[in-house]
């Protein structure tokens, strides 16, 4: 089972420099609207079964003309929200730098805990959660591999690839989610392998032909995995 980790496209929080978090009503920016429609380019000839998403407005927005284009109604799935970073929620990030937890949470992420928020370990857990558990419910209703996409933030993509990658939480700000890139993870009995990350590009060709193989012959991914080392890209304006 091949899972499409897709970050929402650039929101109108992300261009004032604020963190959105849960924040109702932040809805994608024109060049959100702009990746939006390119994802029917870049997604749309791939095989793809079922689309799950964040139920927050810019997940909705960043998926619905490929949702038209494949003719699928997105799943809503709660544990796929954005981090519930409490009183940080709508604050402006050149301010939140000041915070003493912000070091914490680029270098120590299991022990932040955001002010009447959540903490990131439990992100990590929710999402992981929910990513596996769709994984197994497609490939037992649909009775072979599949492919799909879940469309949600960048700390919660950055979490799901630490634990695929093998990581300690710590190091996920190491990973790098940006707006509109896909990352890409197949899950097989033995353990999940990492096909790409943050990609932005076009050429997704090679998935289509990836998830048409049997589980056996895909038990050594290939494809390129790309990753950009910034310790402080954590907590953007998600």
């Amino acid at each position: 089972m091949t899972v499409i980790l897709l970050r929402h496209g650039v929101s109108t929080s992300n261009l004032a420099h604020t963190l959105a978090g849960r924040s109702p009503g932040i809805e994608l920016a024109d060049r959100g609207r702009e990746q939006a429609t390119a994802l029917v380019d870049r997604l749309g000839s791939l095989p793809i079964e079922e689309i799950v998403r964040s139920p927050l407005l810019r997940c909705e927005q960043t998926v619905g003309p490929l949702a038209a284009k494949l003719d699928l109604t997105p799943v809503v799935e709660e544990r796929l929200a954005e981090v519930d970073y409490g009183e940080w929620t709508g604050r402006v990030l050149s301010e939140l730098l000041k915070e003493p937890l912000w070091k914490v949470v680029q270098r120590h992420a299991s022990g932040a805990v955001f002010p009447g928020g959540e903490g990131l370990a439990e992100v990590q857990q929710r999402a992981v959660s929910a990513i596996r558990h769709h994984d197994s419910r497609l490939a037992e209703h649909h009775g072979h591999d599949v492919l799909w996409v879940a469309c949600t933030h960048g700390d919660v993509i950055k979490s799901v690839l630490a634990d695929a990658l093998g990581i300690h939480l710590d190091g996920f700000q190491r990973i790098v989610a940006e707006p509109a890139s896909i990352s890409v993870v197949r899950y097989l009995p033995t353990s999940p392998y990492v096909w790409r990350i943050n990609d932005t590009g076009t050429d997704l060709s090679a998935l289509a032909t990836k998830a048409a193989q049997p589980a056996a012959a895909t038990s050594v991914p290939g494809g390129e995995v790309g990753s950009v080392a910034d310790a402080d890209n954590g907590a953007e304006g998600k």
